[in-house]
């Protein structure tokens, strides 16, 4: 087999590929993720509004830097924010964010404990 075998598929290929902008924006959202304090506030954040107060007090984090984690999260469009009163109410923006998180979340698991993977 030659290279030049494999010119039709290659463009074949070349068209499935995601576009330039989908993959640099999947690339921000996923080095947005590959911070253990944002992905521990991703986890709350999927299973329902929070104030900052509640986030420091489960996280254990400065409020600061909370304040900063979720600032970033919500840029790259990852997390949402709503008033209520006084109070700034955050939750994970989406289900394909949500599914996100947990699916790492749950891949990683299998990798610690050494579970069989599935489908």
């Amino acid at each position: 087999m030659y290279a030049r075998d494999n010119v039709a598929g290659a463009s074949d290929l070349q068209q499935q590929l995601p576009g330039g902008g989908e993959v640099e924006a999947a690339v921000d959202m996923l080095r947005m993720l590959a911070d253990g304090t944002r992905l521990r506030l991703m986890w709350l954040l999927s299973e329902g509004e929070h104030d900052v107060s509640a986030l420091v007090a489960a996280i254990g984090a400065a409020r600061p830097a909370v304040s900063q984690h979720l600032a970033k999260l919500r840029l790259a469009g990852l997390v949402s924010v709503r008033r209520e009163g006084r109070r700034a109410l955050y939750r994970a923006r989406g289900g394909h964010v949500r599914r996100l998180v947990a699916e790492v979340l749950h891949a990683a698991a299998h990798r610690v404990t050494g579970a069989p993977e599935h489908d």
